[in-house]
């Protein structure tokens, strides 16, 4: 027999499956993503309820969506004003009691646009990004509210507001559930894109806390992006942003030592690195760039991290091929952050020299004013170049501005090594 714990491990693994189809589905339903998710909490507090004495259904996808939907058509019920859609909702439900397998696996491609309507609307723009992400974890991810304030370090009462706020915006701006057409369709995917990518970055590399990497943060990214690019596989960038994360993602052993210190990447043991993830992340790249649209910027990026996948030793990698590529995002995606990195790739290929007069003219950069990483690039330079007075300085710098304590150890590590 099963007990009772079992069963709850078993309702925690479907939800974490089938959460997101059920709130995608439940939104284009009733046209109301806060109520959407309400009534998929309920089918989860009913299945907690009654799943442990009557066992796991076949299809618990198909159980949770019924259940969901007779609480609808409760809710519904006592609201005059909604009358018109308890009727609507009642039929359906009459009608598709319970779905067979065979049924289920028809609906296939309904609950897939519902799922790609669901990631535009936790993504929209009318939202603050970091509402945008929690929202995303919350009704995509299948996280819960402490889970996700743990992962980024905040209050959980504070991802709590986020969330209702988000809810209540999509509301009063009447979003609607739908995949955007047109020009509009770029716009708001690059919105997706860089919610996922938001993600997958704060897992890959913390900005605060006590931990260099976070993987349950990068395996949420990319379980997303999978599902993205399954839903839109002839878009170049979706194809692209999972060739990046997938590449970057196999890189997670290799990144930090014995101890939970930060390795970087020239000094990466490649033997650890996941070459399955590798496989995965080339041949999504392959598929960005066999397409008819040119490369954007996650594409580039992919195209960088490449480069570094498919060189055997450090010494082997193609740093002036990374310095074309760099040259090419700097086109289409010109930015501060871009410059530096193309610094550091300029320097590997030419000499710290000719990296330094990068940097140096970036000193001046606002948006670069607080950014840890580039004293930290100016110090690794100056140190190359035996300027090791200065080079201290600048790591030391770097070490106060990082609100990462791993990564504020190995800078002050780095300052201790020009004496």
């Amino acid at each position: 027999m099963t007990s009772t714990a079992e069963t709850h491990r078993a309702i925690e693994a479907v939800w974490k499956i089938e959460s997101a189809r059920l709130i995608a589905g439940l939104t284009r339903m009733t046209r109301d993503i806060g109520l959407a998710e309400e009534l998929a909490q309920d089918a989860l507090v009913a299945a907690l309820e009654q799943w442990p004495a009557e066992g796991v259904p076949r299809n618990p996808g198909a159980w949770l969506m019924a259940t969901a939907k007779h609480r609808a058509i409760d809710q519904f019920r006592r609201n005059e004003r909604l009358i018109k859609k308890q009727e609507e909702l009642g039929r359906e439900l009459e009608s598709k009691q319970e779905l067979t397998m065979a049924e289920f696996d028809e609906a296939v491609e309904e609950i897939n646009d519902d799922l790609l309507r669901l990631m535009f609307t936790a993504c929209h723009p009318v939202l603050s990004t970091e509402a945008r992400v929690a929202l995303t974890l919350r009704l995509l991810g299948g996280l819960t509210t402490d889970e996700i304030a743990r992962a980024f370090l905040v209050p959980e009462p504070t991802v709590a507001q986020r969330i209702v706020r988000a809810k209540r915006t999509l509301a009063e701006a009447r979003v609607p559930f739908e995949v955007p057409e047109g020009p509009e369709l770029q716009r708001r995917l690059a919105s997706v894109l860089e919610v996922v990518y938001l993600i997958f970055n704060e897992g890959y590399s913390a900005t605060a806390g006590d931990d260099w990497l976070r993987p349950g943060l990068c395996e949420d990214a990319l379980r997303l992006g999978r599902v993205l690019a399954g839903l839109a596989p002839r878009e170049s960038e979706v194809q692209g942003l999972v060739a990046l994360m997938e590449i970057q993602a196999s890189r997670s052993r290799a990144r930090v030592g014995p101890n939970g210190e930060p390795v970087l990447l020239l000094e990466q043991n490649r033997a650890r690195w996941d070459y399955l993830l590798i496989g995965r992340g080339l041949a999504a790249l392959a598929k960005a760039e066999g397409g008819t649209q040119p490369l954007g910027p996650y594409a580039l990026q992919a195209a960088i991290a490449a480069c570094h996948a498919r060189a055997r030793t450090a010494d082997e990698t193609d740093w002036v091929r990374i310095v074309a590529l760099y040259d090419a995002l700097s086109e289409v995606s010109p930015s501060p952050i871009v410059e530096l990195n193309r610094a550091v790739a300029v320097a590997m290929a030419f000499g710290p020299d000719a990296g330094l007069a990068i940097v140096d003219e970036l000193m001046a950069e606002p948006t670069l004013k607080n950014y840890h990483l580039l004293p930290s690039v100016r110090g690794d330079f100056l140190f190359k170049l035996g300027r090791r007075a200065e080079a201290k300085s600048e790591f030391q710098r770097a070490a106060e501005m990082t609100r990462n304590t791993r990564e504020r150890q190995l800078l002050l590590s780095r300052a201790d090594a020009c004496d």
